[in-house]
C-alpha cells in the first residue's frame, strides 16, 4: 500500500535526519572550540604568521561563542528522534520484550496475552498523547521562545509538538500490531528478546569456531600428506 510505504519511509527519514543533524552539530562545535587554540599556538610559534593566524583564531573563537544554540539543537533533535523512534521500533520489533513466561503457553493464549498487552499499551500511549496535547495548547497560548533557539524564531511549542505526534504514531503502530494479532499474522508484539539473541549469537560463534577448526585440521592433514 502506497500510504504505508510513505509512512514507513517518512519515519526512517526523520530518525536518520535527527541522528545525522545531532552528529554534525556536535562535531562542528567540538571541532571549532578546539581549532581556535591551534591557530593561537601557531601565531605564537611563527611570528611571521601572527596576523593571519590570530585573525583566524579570533574568528573561530567568536563563532564558538556564538554557538550557544548547539546544545539546544542537539537536545531538540534528540527528542524528535526518541519520540518518532519509539513508533519506528514498534514497527520493526526493536523494543526489548520480557516474554519468557508467555512463550510457555499455547499459541492461542500467547495471542490473548498479545491482545491484552496491545490494549494496555494503546491506553497508556493514548493517555500520554491527550495529556501532551493539553500541555502543547498551553505552550501555544503563551507562545514563548525556546531557550537559545528563539533567535531562529523557534517557539517552545514547536519543540514540544513532537510528543503528541510521537504518541499518535505509537498508537497507530500498536493498532497495526493489534490487527495483525487478530488476523493471526503474529502472536504478540514480537519484540526483541536479549536472551534469544545472545543464544543465537553464541550458536553462530560455536558454528564458526567448528568451521575454522575443521578448515585448520584439513589444512594440516593436506600438509602432512605432502
Amino acid at each position: 500500500m502506497l500510504l504505508m510505504r510513505v509512512w514507513n519511509r517518512l519515519e526512517e527519514a526523520i530518525v536518520i535526519f535527527c541522528l545525522t543533524g545531532m552528529t554534525l552539530v556536535t562535531f562542528a562545535y567540538v571541532a571549532i572550540t578546539n581549532l581556535y587554540g591551534l591557530f593561537y599556538d601557531l601565531a605564537d610559534a611563527f611570528p611571521a604568521l601572527e596576523t593571519p593566524a590570530f585573525a583566524v583564531g579570533d574568528f573561530l573563537l567568536s563563532l564558538a561563542q556564538g554557538m550557544t544554540w548547539s546544545l539546544a539543537v542537539t537536545t531538540t533533535l534528540f527528542a524528535w528522534m526518541i519520540f518518532v523512534g519509539v513508533a519506528y521500533c514498534v514497527r520493526i520489533g526493536a523494543h526489548i520484550g520480557v516474554d519468557l513466561l508467555v512463550r510457555l503457553f499455547p499459541e492461542r493464549l500467547q495471542r490473548v496475552f498479545g491482545v491484552l498487552a496491545c490494549l494496555i499499551f494503546i491506553g497508556y500511549a493514548g493517555l500520554l498523547m491527550v495529556s501532551s496535547f493539553t500541555w502543547l495548547q498551553s505552550l501555544m497560548v503563551n507562545n514563548v521562545g525556546a531557550e537559545d533557539l528563539d533567535v531562529f524564531g523557534i517557539k517552545e511549542w514547536h519543540v514540544a509538538l513532537v510528543e503528541p505526534i510521537g504518541m499518535a504514531l505509537v498508537v497507530a503502530r500498536l493498532v497495526e500490531v493489534l490487527i495483525n494479532i487478530l488476523r493471526g499474522k503474529q502472536l504478540g508484539l514480537e519484540q526483541s528478546n536479549e536472551a534469544s539473541d545472545a543464544l543465537s549469537l553464541m550458536e553462530r560463534h560455536l558454528e564458526d569456531s567448528k568451521a575454522a577448526d575443521s578448515t585448520a585440521s584439513t589444512a594440516r592433514t593436506t600438509e602432512s600428506n605432502r
